[in-house]
């Protein structure tokens, strides 16, 4: 069995004349992060494994996530094929992850993880929200074989608000 969470990058503002891989988050993006974090720490899942965007809006809520989960950030790894908007990158980076991991977490953007939320899921949804949490599972042994799978938790802020 294979799991993918995939987490929306936070909130981020537009107040500053920045690139768009620059561009930070604002306080609401901050604040939910923490709350989403700490509910899914509550869930005590087992991660082999987190990959963030190198956009500045994903890594600063990759930190904050990980924070809050306690996560062994020598099981991380910031890549640039996560900077992605359709999901077709993404897609590929995932079909190469090592068999040996079972569990990860991803952090990057929309409208990629929509799509691949709708692709692998089998729970149809408008729209990831910054800061929002989709996990799935895969009943299979091998990343390069993932298709449907089964949505196992959908967590974001305005549930939890």
């Amino acid at each position: 069995m294979k799991t993918i969470i995939l987490v929306r990058h936070g909130k981020s503002s537009w107040d500053y004349e920045v690139s768009d891989k620059d561009r930070p988050l604002k306080e609401r993006g901050i604040n939910d992060a923490h709350i989403v974090a700490r509910n899914f720490k509550a869930k005590d899942l087992q991660i082999d494994f987190a990959y963030s965007s190198p956009a500045n809006r994903a890594l600063h809520t990759s930190m904050i996530f990980l924070r809050n989960l306690e996560f062994d950030l020598s099981n991380f790894q910031v890549n640039e094929t996560l900077y992605d908007f359709s999901g077709q990158s993404v897609k590929a980076f995932v079909d190469g992850f090592d068999n040996k991991m079972n569990t990860v977490l991803i952090f990057g953007h929309n409208y990629a993880f929509t799509n691949l939320a709708n692709t692998w899921g089998d729970q149809y949804i408008e729209n990831v929200p910054t800061s929002g949490l989709v996990q799935i599972k895969f009943d299979t042994n091998e990343w390069s074989k993932i298709s449907k799978g089964t949505t196992e938790e959908i967590i974001f802020p305005k549930q939890l608000k």
